[in-house]
């Protein structure tokens, strides 16, 4: 039990600390090609022309990341007619984000970064080795463009911070 607890706090401290190597708005987004949910692949090539949220999570069907999950899934709608196609990143395997989709019934796709590659590109882990993500997402442009970075996310506010952005950003 005691191993399980240590490991508890590992994982958030992880997944809270604060990233270094983030992006910055205006900074191109490197291009990826990561697995679903679904066992489809993804890629930043297939959004060519879309607005996108990347949004980075420690682990599915955790408190913190399902909040999180549940506040986008509740904003949806409102975040579509701004423009704004959502994507949750985990190194969860695909299986394990279905189950998060199909419990927490999720209108978006969730993504796979088992390698952690893309995560490590982007500030959310530091190397291949950290167990989980750390809690940040990216709004980015239809032109493939950082138009914000959320270093630091509160999982029970983020969706309505990022439709806030996503609407300033269509002005």
């Amino acid at each position: 039990m005691r191993k399980l607890v240590v490991l508890a706090v590992l994982a958030f401290s992880v997944a809270t600390a604060p990233a270094g190597g983030l992006l910055a708005a205006g900074d191109a987004f490197p291009a990826w090609n990561l697995i679903d949910h679904t066992g489809k692949q993804v890629s930043s090539g297939d959004l060519t022309g879309t607005k996108y949220l990347l949004w980075f999570y420690p682990k599915a069907m955790t408190p913190g990341c399902t909040t999180e999950g549940d506040g986008l899934r509740d904003r949806f709608a409102d975040l579509q007619k701004a423009g704004v196609e959502v994507l949750g990143v985990s190194f969860d395997p695909p299986r394990d984000n279905a189950r998060f989709v199909r419990e927490q019934g999720f209108p978006f796709r969730l993504l796979s970064d088992t390698d952690r590659t893309l995560a490590t590109a982007v500030g959310a882990a530091d190397s291949p080795q950290q167990p989980v993500a750390r809690r940040i997402s990216y709004l980015v442009s239809s032109e493939g463009k950082v138009l914000h970075v959320y270093g630091t996310v509160e999982p029970t506010s983020h969706a309505t911070e990022v439709l806030r952005d996503a609407n300033a950003a269509a002005r």
